[in-house]
């Protein structure tokens, strides 16, 4: 788990926090991804980032989650009782690691009495990477030559993400035949089936993270009408396939 919490800046107007509870446009939100390995936290604004800690792969995220949340909170001296609202990443990606983020937002969230907004953890994965219109592919591994997928645009004139492809588990051919050569791949499964997208035409980034970070989720929840979760209790993530299927990572 990293020592120091690192900034960032992104600009979006945060969204009202709509019926129930409701979120302060002067205190932080908090953040959770641990869809993959490597997990993270983080708290700020979709405007401002104060701080985000990274939960390495020698750490079960059952174990990590709750300390990183306390440490982060610590060190930016922000109390529970003083965040606006939570994000999760929504999954895909581990079954174990989605349940424990889901599970820890939700109790937060009754806990505190405060909004949750929900966002796929591929949407994560793909927001550093919106660049003009092109179309971003964002794949986590799923062992079998399967990969977690999903496919998304940024329309920068009307600020709001359109879903080209809604995640899904899916044979990597799969997916290259429906796109081809347009949208850019990026993320651990983009990686590892890197010769087979060249081969349809495609591109892999190698630059934005290979993994969804927890701020990328608040920049997310910035967005217009984004992600609010109006029955939190009743919210489920998406794993998109069962338990059973995934590859081992908790």
């Amino acid at each position: 788990m990293a020592s120091d919490p690192t900034s960032t800046a992104r600009r979006a107007r945060a969204p009202s926090a709509g019926p129930g509870a409701e979120a302060r446009d002067d205190a932080p939100w908090l953040a959770l991804e641990t869809a993959t390995p490597l997990g993270s936290v983080a708290l700020g604004w979709p405007d401002r980032l104060l701080g985000e800690i990274t939960m390495g792969v020698e750490i079960r995220h059952s174990e990590a989650l709750m300390p990183a949340i306390d440490f982060l909170l610590h060190r930016t001296r922000t109390l529970r009782t003083a965040l606006a609202a939570i994000v999760v990443g929504a999954g895909p990606g581990s079954f174990t690691g989605v349940r424990i983020a889901a599970a820890t937002a939700k109790g937060l969230v009754h806990a505190l009495g405060v909004p949750l907004h929900a966002h796929s953890s591929l949407a994560a994965l793909a927001a550093p990477a919106f660049q003009d219109d092109r179309p971003i592919c964002a794949m986590f591994d799923a062992r079998r030559d399967e990969v977690y997928a999903a496919c998304y645009r940024f329309d920068a004139a009307r600020r709001e993400i359109v879903t080209l492809l809604p995640p899904a588990a899916l044979a990597i051919d799969e997916v290259l035949d429906r796109f081809r050569d347009e949208p850019i791949y990026i993320g651990e499964g983009a990686v590892r089936h890197a010769a087979r997208i060249r081969e349809h035409g495609g591109d892999v980034a190698l630059t934005p993270p290979s993994i969804p970070r927890a701020s990328s989720l608040i920049w997310l929840a910035g967005l217009p009408e984004a992600g609010r979760v109006h029955d939190p209790a009743a919210w489920e993530p998406e794993y998109v396939r069962p338990p059973g299927a995934e590859r081992v990572v908790t």
